[in-house]
């Protein structure tokens, strides 16, 4: 009799162990991780490479007085990088290569120096009072290097966001550098939905214009402080040339 007791016993035991597989089989089933933390098809490259191309051709089209004295060395080595990506991977950012990253980088280096030197140039001008344009002159070249400025900062945060567009793709990071607020509320956003670079083109252009973040929050330092020295680079130009064009006016 004892030993049919521990027979029903452990058939007992088994039974319920079958129904909880059973139960957490069924929950693993509905269960599907958002898109930015697991492995997708990558995003397209077309925005990048759309925005790319609005900045090079704003740096182009800049006066003289705040571009450097030989102003077409940034932006032929920006569209030179430009089509050695574009022709590495034209369609889809899906390829892990070093090199292409590297280009990438220096891309959006080049990019970058090319506008910091002009909104340099154009403060100083200001300042000393060394270049007099007319007032719509001056408010359509702030406005030109504050666009540059969005752009510029949105290929940053694009980048580097948790190791890059690839890695993203691949879904390898932990920890992410900026929180969305589709990563906080994901009952709000739909089940394949990731960063990509139209958000960080947002999240760019709200931090030039409110000088603060706004819904998209910086988590680690590096992102902090990007997002500090742009405002502290859009302040500058918008404060000083809307100064600048008031006195005009007057």
């Amino acid at each position: 009799m004892a030993h049919n007791r521990g027979q029903n016993f452990f058939k007992g035991v088994g039974q319920r162990l079958n129904k909880t597989e059973a139960i957490t089989d069924r929950i693993l089933e509905g269960t599907v991780l958002p898109a930015w933390k697991r492995a997708t098809d990558g995003e397209p490259r077309w925005p990048v490479t759309a925005a790319i191309l609005v900045a090079l051709i704003i740096q182009i089209t800049l006066p003289h007085q705040v571009q450097l004295k030989h102003r077409w060395i940034l932006p032929t080595l920006g569209a030179l990088l430009l089509a050695s990506t574009f022709a590495k991977n034209p369609r889809k950012l899906s390829e892990v290569s070093t090199s292409l990253r590297v280009a990438t980088l220096l891309l959006i280096g080049s990019m970058s120096t090319a506008n910091v030197v002009s909104a340099f140039r154009l403060v100083a001008h200001l300042l000393n009072g060394t270049w007099s344009p007319q007032a719509k002159i001056l408010l359509f070249t702030g406005g030109q290097i504050w666009a540059t400025n969005v752009i510029v900062f949105a290929l940053w945060y694009w980048e580097l966001d948790r190791g890059g567009p690839v890695a993203r793709m691949l879904g390898t990071a932990n920890h992410v550098d900026f929180l969305f607020v589709q990563m906080q509320n994901p009952e709000f956003a739909p089940a394949n939905w990731e960063a990509g670079f139209v958000d960080y083109l947002y999240l760019s252009f709200t931090n030039a214009a409110a000088f603060s973040p706004t819904d998209v929050l910086p988590i680690t330092r590096w992102a902090k402080l990007t997002m500090m020295l742009q405002s502290i680079i859009s302040l500058a130009t918008v404060a000083l040339v809307i100064a600048r064009a008031v006195n005009i006016f007057k």
